[in-house]
């Protein structure tokens, strides 16, 4: 059964390096989007142990223009949790947040309205008077950012969040349509690119510039995103 699966996977990785032979040059086509926003939160957590409530404790945000996927600008905010204060040591260890890096920092809410006023303060970001994205969709590794940890954390606090947080574009199931493999993460999705991870995985701002760096190498092998 192992010899089957490493056979189907190299199957898959050839047929994918293949692709660049056959899409169009870099960046020829015409993404449905102006801009993607990357997201990619970091969380309270303890080992083994399943937090009530896990609150972000880390909000970066990396603005993509999509006629180069060069990075146009960045949100970046450190948020202080409101229940389990004290990060765990387990936590420190995996993301690099300190307790110093998030003493004093904007609580959650106060961090919506920050992200909002950032949002709206770009002129190139259109909404609709709902707050529906127009020309942009955020772009996260996995579902888990705006499928669970937000809208968990916003029900257990009574928090309303923005209509532009409730469509993005999973790249795991984007990288999945192009290559006919299910990445199990970032670092599985860089190395079938032949990408580096730079900086540290897990942490916030650094896993969204890796995620960034394989959304513009798919769209220079031709790859189209849409909401998934």
């Amino acid at each position: 059964m192992l010899l089957r699966n490493s056979t189907l996977f190299q199957i898959k990785l050839t047929r994918f390096i293949n692709l660049k032979k056959n899409y169009k040059s870099s960046m020829e086509g015409k993404q449905p989007f102006d801009f993607i926003l990357v997201l990619d939160f970091e969380a309270t957590c303890e080992k083994n142990i399943k937090l009530q409530p896990q609150e972000i404790i880390e909000f970066p945000i990396l603005k993509i223009n999509t006629k180069n996927f060069a990075i146009d600008d960045v949100f970046h905010q450190y948020v202080q949790p409101t229940t389990n204060k004290q990060l765990s040591k387990f936590c420190t260890e995996l993301t690099g947040i300190t307790q110093d890096m998030i003493n004093g920092k904007p609580n959650i809410t106060e961090c919506l309205n920050v992200v909002d006023e950032w949002i709206k303060s770009k002129n190139d970001l259109k909404l609709d008077a709902e707050n529906n994205p127009i020309n942009f969709i955020f772009l996260t590794c996995g579902d888990w950012d705006l499928k669970t940890m937000l809208p968990s954390q916003c029900k257990y606090f009574n928090i309303n969040y923005s209509n532009y947080f409730k469509n993005w574009i999973n790249i795991k199931k984007s990288f999945a349509q192009m290559t006919g493999h299910f990445p199990k993460g970032m670092p599985d999705m860089l190395k079938m690119l032949n990408l580096t991870l730079d900086g540290r995985h897990h942490s916030g701002i650094d896993d969204c510039k890796n995620i960034a760096k394989i959304a513009r190498e798919m769209a220079s092998r031709g790859f189209i995103f849409e909401k998934t």
